[in-house]
């Protein structure tokens, strides 16, 4: 029998996750936008036999420039150059269902499918934040619930324009005059509540069907979401314990959504500060707290938080009166992550700022390679994860730390793969999941 193995994702920020990462004197703040960057960090991944790597995005800029290297570079289009530069690793690119149509977006994941031979993935996101909201003509975010119900339809119409070609629409039948076949062409012609779509997609079906569908929302319309559509799931917990709850909890939705709950893999973000020692290994994360600018922590969790600026005391606890979950509109999970994070280690704002500072939230983890694959080991033989998020705290050091030296002995213990094989396989054989049939095509009886 094989052994279960990991399903590893690189997720690729910048100069790295920690927000100090760019004042380090190996930093260069004008990675961002440096493609060489991002292809040596994609071979890297590739090195290290990750199944994919991530780019986050949003439609907005993101906090103070003055924090931390700002703005990025469009994913899709990134991900279509790294496709050329890399050839087993997949490529996922985050878009909004909020502030996208599905017709273009259908269509550009489309293209970077073909493209890439198969590599393609989406993160499906909804957007949170009235700063995004404004830049698409709104005076406010739409409702949590607004903007779920609108991602329903949107993946709905996307999945039927990737559809609307069957496999052998191409026909190419040159003696005969014949390229394709219109009877095998089926326009959506859709009408809904949010969006009306017309025609048929302008590209053909990819080479994987559609791309793997990720999804990063833990809220109870987030896991909603997820448990109908998401074929892996990128999470933030701090505890193991809490990790368990949720991977147990979204297999079983995803079991009563009529779905096989193989078919979503719980990825966890981490952390990884390495040393050669457990001692070099808290030295190197000191070295990155001692150079955060608190100003600018304080001023992001009172955005978080709902606060009026000036509200929080960089000494002092959280304020008790915290408005509840329910009360809030955007980012609903990472908001209780931070204040369970800050209630049950009683943390001050500076030591949480401290906390956040390397991974928003996702678990950060210091030690040695042996003690890094330790809890990545943990974590996946108890039921808290089918692999990992990882993001280096610093880029490109980290990523070539952990492919160096955390890889290895994952390898060793018989969680990794030790070469992706002869064979050019697509992003969703490489989480195990199966080619989507075309809806419009009647699978034969079984006699």
């Amino acid at each position: 029998m094989t052994r279960r193995q990991l399903h590893l994702n690189a997720f690729l920020m910048t100069t790295g996750h920690h927000e100090a990462s760019w004042r380090l004197p190996e930093s260069d703040p004008y990675a961002h936008v440096d493609l060489a960057h991002y292809v040596r960090l994609a071979r890297t991944a590739e090195r290290g036999t990750f199944d994919s790597l991530f780019l986050a995005d949003g439609p907005q800029l993101w906090s103070s420039v003055g924090q931390r290297p700002a703005g990025a570079l469009e994913p899709i289009t990134l991900l279509t150059a790294l496709a050329t530069a890399t050839e087993h690793i997949g490529l996922i690119a985050t878009a909004s269902t909020s502030y996208n149509s599905p017709y273009n977006l259908a269509r550009k994941l489309a293209t970077l499918d073909h493209i890439s031979g198969g590599r393609a993935g989406w993160n499906i996101v909804t957007t949170a934040g009235a700063e995004a909201a404004r830049n698409f003509g709104l005076d406010a975010e739409p409702a949590h619930a607004e903007r779920y119900a609108r991602a329903a339809e949107f993946l709905d119409v996307a999945l039927k324009l990737w559809d609307s070609w069957e496999d052998d629409a191409i026909v190419a039948d040159k003696a005969a005059g014949v390229w394709g076949d219109d009877a095998k062409i089926h326009p959506p012609r859709h009408q809904g509540r949010f969006f009306s779509v017309e025609g048929a997609l302008n590209v053909p079906r990819t080479p994987q069907g559609y791309p793997l569908l990720v999804q990063a929302g833990s809220s109870e319309d987030g896991k909603r979401f997820a448990a109908r559509y998401a074929e892996a799931v990128f999470t933030a917990q701090q505890t193991i314990g809490d990790a368990r709850a949720f991977y147990a909890d979204l297999k079983s939705r995803t079991v009563a959504a009529g779905r096989d709950a193989d078919h979503v893999k719980v990825l966890p973000g981490i952390v990884p500060v390495l040393g050669s020692t457990e001692a070099e290994a808290r030295a190197n994360e000191r070295v990155l707290e001692d150079h955060i600018v608190h100003a600018h922590g304080v001023n992001h969790l009172e955005r978080l938080l709902h606060l009026d600026p000036g509200t929080l005391e960089l000494d002092g606890p959280l304020p008790a009166d915290l408005p509840p979950e329910s009360a809030i509109e955007g980012a609903k999970s990472r908001y209780t992550l931070v204040v369970g994070l800050a209630r049950r280690e009683r943390l001050t704002v500076r030591q949480l700022i401290g906390r956040l500072g390397g991974g928003r939230g996702h678990l950060t983890f210091a030690g040695t390679p042996e003690q890094v694959a330790d809890t990545i080991q943990l974590w996946f033989e108890s039921g808290a994860a089918d692999g990992f998020n990882i993001m280096p705290p610093v880029l490109p050091s980290g990523l070539d730390a952990f492919v160096d030296h955390v890889v290895p002995v994952l390898r060793a213990r018989g969680l990794l793969r030790t070469g992706y094989g002869d064979v050019r396989r697509t992003l969703r054989e490489r989480y195990g999941l199966p080619r989507p049939a075309n809806q419009h095509v009647i699978a034969p009886a079984l006699v």
